[in-house]
């Protein structure tokens, strides 16, 4: 399971809810952040009248990983991937320190389950956005959890340590969590046996209904309000369209206490191969509401309702990276477009008098910084480097007043006359 998501980021930006008035809705992209401007005005209204110092301090985290370039172009793709996405959902620019998790998150009193849809189906678009395969994304409300451990009569000192096991359905059989709780955490096994028959139940919004009619359950309020919830968010769901990418699972409990509500992780469905291969990734984006938070950093206490998703960046880039090489794919560390050749010596002030001509004309464009070049070694290196077209300049193009645009890929070249040259190289660009 994904580790806890932003936990200590989130407490920062918390922290400073209580002393800047700063909105909800933080996304956390490298050293900028994200914010749902739609509760703006909302959180203003709820937190300015209980302004006060606080001694909290936030820190930016230390160390980085060393990535190469081309690494650094699938991780760009990612993250450039996922911020149109926050931005396309109203998301807005916070500069604040970051975590390596990419958070969107609202706060801010508003009607049940609607921000609570939001998340998911902003979930949904970054992953089938990022082409990473079929997923699933697991649903449950921690209320729900609550209740039946409550009605199986575990003793509420050990809710937390039961939720722990129960989390750990998605690694290991039902036999082995069972026997973690009944030999290592003291449970009953009558009381084992009993949670067993609700955790590894999963579907969709007819589950819900079928807990609703459930004797036991529908005996606590906790559940019923849980459960209420779950019903109107897969309406909504539906109405979206992502309600079968959604599965309500009673055994998602996301151990974290600060959890009040919904939760939800989404993992990537394996293929056969991948299964063949026992490649387990994991949950690549999770989230939940999480009303109490904010209030525990607030010296006054005051309440803000939060909702918020988490998407796992670095476990994404890793699984990208891992199949980009399994499938030998290249991948480009440059977005030059154009680069600029001669076969003959002493043509160096002809090609730079010709790439800034290029560059002015907001063309992506190269040489190399050599005065005397081989043409065949700029060729390979446009081969190499993935660089789509090539112009040459040499004494007969200088002298018909063309210049010879060469397509990488098929080796096809033409005559262009000098002054249409950067009209041809934009017009093949928007054709390719």
């Amino acid at each position: 399971m994904m580790p806890p998501f932003g936990l200590l980021h989130r407490r920062a930006w918390a922290s400073l809810f209580g002393q800047l008035l700063r909105p909800s809705g933080l996304v956390c992209i490298g050293e900028v952040h994200f914010h749902s401007q739609v509760s703006e005005a909302v959180l203003i209204s709820q937190l300015k009248p209980h302004q006060e110092k606080s001694n909290f301090v936030i820190k930016t985290p230390k160390g980085t990983r060393d990535l190469s370039p081309q690494q650094m172009v699938v991780r760009e793709k990612i993250l450039d991937m996922v911020i149109d996405c926050f931005k396309r959902h109203g998301a807005k620019r916070l500069d604040t320190p970051a975590f390596e998790l990419k958070d969107f998150d609202i706060a801010g009193q508003f009607d049940p389950m609607i921000p609570d849809a939001e998340c998911l189906k902003i979930m949904c678009e970054v992953l089938s956005g990022l082409q990473l395969g079929d997923f699933l994304i697991k649903v449950n409300d921690r209320r729900i959890l609550d209740g039946i451990l409550a009605v199986c009569a575990v003793p509420q000192s050990k809710f937390h340590a039961i939720c722990s096991s129960i989390d750990k359905l998605d690694k290991i059989p039902w036999k082995d969590v069972r026997h973690e709780m009944v030999a290592k955490k003291g449970l009953a096994p009558e009381v084992a046996d009993r949670i067993g028959d609700y955790v590894q139940r999963h579907g969709g919004v007819s589950l819900v209904e079928e807990m609703f009619q459930d004797s036991r359950l529908s005996q606590n309020k906790q559940a019923l309000e849980g459960l209420g919830d779950l019903r109107l968010l897969f309406e909504y769901l539906t109405l979206f369209g992502i309600a079968e990418k959604i599965s309500f699972d009673l055994s998602l409990a996301r151990g974290l206490d600060y959890y009040t509500g919904v939760i939800y992780e989404a993992v990537l469905l394996q293929t056969p191969a991948q299964a063949e291969e026992c490649l387990s990734v994991g949950s690549v984006a999770a989230g939940g509401r999480y009303d109490g938070l904010v209030g525990v950093f607030d010296p006054k206490g005051h309440t803000v309702p939060c909702v918020g998703l988490s998407i796992g960046v670095e476990r994404i880039f890793a699984i990208l990276e891992e199949r980009m090489k399994t499938a030998g794919l290249k991948i480009r560390t440059t977005e030059t477009q154009v680069f600029v050749a001669t076969p003959q010596k002493n043509f160096l002030h002809e090609r730079l008098k010709l790439i800034s001509e290029l560059w002015d004309a907001g063309i992506k464009a190269e040489l190399l910084y050599k005065n005397n070049p081989k043409l065949l070694t700029q060729l390979h290196y446009c081969e190499h480097m993935g660089i789509p077209l090539v112009v040459i300049i040499g004494e007969q193009e200088l002298k018909e007043g063309v210049i010879k645009l060469r397509s990488v890929a098929s080796r096809e070249e033409v005559a262009i006359k000098r002054e249409n040259l950067v009209a041809e190289i934009q017009k093949k660009l928007s054709e390719s």
